[in-house]
């Protein structure tokens, strides 16, 4: 394919959306004789499209009337209904990836059914839902088809949710002249595009959140995406919302919990945003015309480029370089905070973004994230340009539960506790070798501290893995791993370690290192909650069922043709992604070997355990699959293989 076509790919997929592309409606019949079946379209996004996501629909008595896939340029999507006249309100789902490929579920609603209908999906038709029903929408749409009790509220309750929303992002109106947010339908609003528009950026500036209080009370959480740390500012008790805004009149003031009743604004950063798609496009226009290494490293747009988690200007230049050799364009960007280590109010200097990469075919194959900046004397047309975070390397902490099986599928008595929790503190301890791939990776460091809110430190050794391992011997310099997740996980049974303080979103975490000859200390935020009793269906597992005449056999892990699939986790859990599947051969001393299969993207539920690899006197053979919840908490599996 020449490498104008993939414009004409994309422009393609835009006329396809406008007319009704996306995916078609599941209808089987029109409704009855003469009748026209009623249309349901709209646009999924989470500040950047959501594309190739499923969209299912359900009635008002929670029997699913259609579904369709999100079309993969604008994250539209549109429907024809089974009949001209649904039973009302309608409940609107969709589960996709987003720019970061972070897996998302969002929902929204149709108090009133007509013969064409909008409902769009975004975070904060998802918190409008959430308002009107007085709990997570989730479980309800998972249940509604064997109970709808709770869907009449989407109807009574929905457009008082929504004007106490509004009332809550006051500051971000203000900021993006929304003059009047009375006419701002937030569900259905006509003109919205994920484009960089007013709605649009009033999606960009919030980061939204439905979480459960220490006392299993369902809340809302809100806050202004470009702050320091993770810290919701307006939290809201979602079941006391919902039962004040059915009274007659009723402003839900007492559901709010927090000082704030509204959250703050970046101010500074909303009134640059709409033109990012710009630097998206200009980006976009450079790699179509088949740029040499050296035209990548001498343009502009590249000129202010510092380094995100070590990769420098020339692994940027060599990514661009791949992508116009395969033939692949970025897609929208979508903003994801700040990288500053403390911004100042209302203004951000390096904004966090992420993108997705798609061929030209139109398939999403990877994600991008990086930083941009904004500078009004820039040298380039659009003023964005890429920056990076300016970090020498990338660290996480994010909240881990893990389970142990044995072969033949039943709980491992060896674990305990089993199922555990904690924190997963992955801090980069290597990169690969830019000038030449196939070298063996660059190692970054032998120590590192990890400071924990509560006052620990934990220290952290070099172990030939692609993070840090942590040490119980502070200053040693190499370690012998596991290949397990206890090499990188702060476990909450490790009596001293981690504390109340330490698993609460937004709590606050000091990296310290010196790479390069160089000191760093990173401040890192907690994403989510860690969660105190995760449920077992959250944990990956595999389809097929094990038992005590059907184990997973250290041979078949071996033998690198063993195929695998995890559809019925996938199904019953379309808020998550598996992230990770790993191979852990250990033998009775020194290293184990540890491989990896890439777990296929777009996301599906199969994939072949090639390599075969014979160890020499495994004693210990292991399987294990990761996954991600769309608040970053992470799940571990771990598949104790027979002999």
């Amino acid at each position: 394919m020449s490498r104008p076509l993939v414009l004409l790919v994309l422009t393609a997929g835009l006329l396809a959306a406008c007319g009704g592309g996306g995916g078609g409606g599941s209808s089987s019949n029109n409704g009855g004789s003469g009748d026209t079946p009623a249309v349901l379209a709209g646009v999924a996004a989470t500040g950047a499209p959501l594309v190739s996501a499923k969209v299912t629909v359900l009635d008002g008595k929670g029997a699913s009337i259609g579904t369709a896939t999100t079309h993969g340029s604008d994250g539209s999507y549109r429907i024809t209904l089974p009949t001209s006249a649904p039973t009302g309100p309608l409940f609107v789902q969709v589960a996709g990836l987003d720019a970061a490929g972070s897996p998302q579920l969002m929902f929204s609603a149709v108090p009133t059914v007509s013969a064409n209908m909008v409902a769009h999906l975004t975070p904060l038709t998802t918190a409008t839902v959430a308002l009107a029903l007085g709990t997570e929408p989730g479980p309800v749409f998972a249940q509604a088809a064997t109970d709808s009790s709770a869907l009449p509220k989407l109807a009574s309750n929905a457009a008082a949710a929504q004007e106490f929303l509004k009332s809550l992002l006051k500051t971000q109106f203000s900021d993006l002249k929304i003059t009047d947010p009375k006419t701002l339908d937030l569900l259905a609003d006509a003109s919205f595009a994920a484009n960089k528009g007013a709605h649009d950026l009033l999606i960009e500036s919030v980061r939204v959140d439905l979480a459960r209080s220490s006392r299993n009370v369902p809340l809302l959480q809100l806050a202004n995406k470009f702050i320091g740390g993770l810290t919701p500012e307006v939290v809201v008790d979602l079941s006391t919302a919902q039962t004040e805004l059915a009274k007659t009149g009723g402003t839900p003031v007492n559901a709010i919990l927090s000082t704030l009743k509204a959250t703050t604004s970046a101010t500074s950063v909303l009134g640059n945003l709409g033109a990012l798609d710009d630097m998206t496009a200009a980006l976009n226009q450079l790699i179509a015309t088949g740029p040499d290494a050296g035209t990548l490293t001498a343009h502009p747009q590249l000129s202010a480029y510092d380094k995100h988690n070590g990769a420098l200007v020339g692994d940027m230049v060599t990514r661009l370089y791949d992508m116009s050799r395969a033939n692949r364009q970025f897609g929208r960007m979508q903003t994801l905070g700040c990288a500053d280590d403390a911004p100042s109010a209302g203004a951000c200097s390096r904004v966090l973004v992420a993108a997705p990469v798609i061929d030209a075919s139109g398939t999403v194959i990877d994600h991008v994230l990086d930083a941009v900046t904004y500078s009004k004397t820039s040298i380039t047309t659009n003023k964005w340009n890429l920056i990076g975070n300016g970090k020498k390397l990338a660290v996480t902490v994010s909240p881990l539960a893990y389970i142990g099986y044995e072969a033949d599928g039943t709980l491992s008595s060896s674990l305990v506790p089993n199922p555990g929790i904690g924190l997963l503190a992955d801090i980069q301890a290597q990169k690969p070798d830019p000038s030449i791939p196939t070298n063996p990776p660059v190692k970054l460091m032998d120590t590192a501290t990890l400071q924990m809110p509560g006052g620990f430190s934990i220290a952290f050794g070099y172990c030939n893995r692609p993070s840090m391992c942590i040490s119980s011997t502070p200053g040693t310099t190499s370690l012998i791993p596991t290949g397990g997740i206890g090499d990188v996980a702060i476990q909450r049974a490790a009596v001293g370690w981690v504390g109340s303080a330490d698993t609460v979103r937004g709590a606050f975490f000091r990296a310290s290192y010196t790479t390069g000859g160089a000191a760093e200390v990173r401040p890192v935020y907690l994403r989510s909650d860690v969660l105190s009793d995760p449920a077992r269906a959250r944990f990956p597992t595999l389809d097929g069922g094990l038992s005590s005449t059907k184990p997973l056999k250290a041979g078949d892990l071996q033998s690198g043709t063993l195929a695998i699939a995890w559809q019925s986790w996938a199904t019953a859990n379309p808020d998550m992604r598996l992230i990770e599947i790993r191979r852990v051969y250990a033998p009775s001393t020194g290293s184990p070997t540890v491989t990896n299969t890439t777990v296929p993207l777009p996301p599906t539920a199969k994939a072949t355990l090639t390599g075969a690899f014979t160890p020499v006197a495994a004693v210990r053979s292991e399987l294990w699959l990761g996954a991600i919840d769309g608040q970053g908490r992470r799940y571990y599996t771990r598949y104790l293989a027979a002999p």
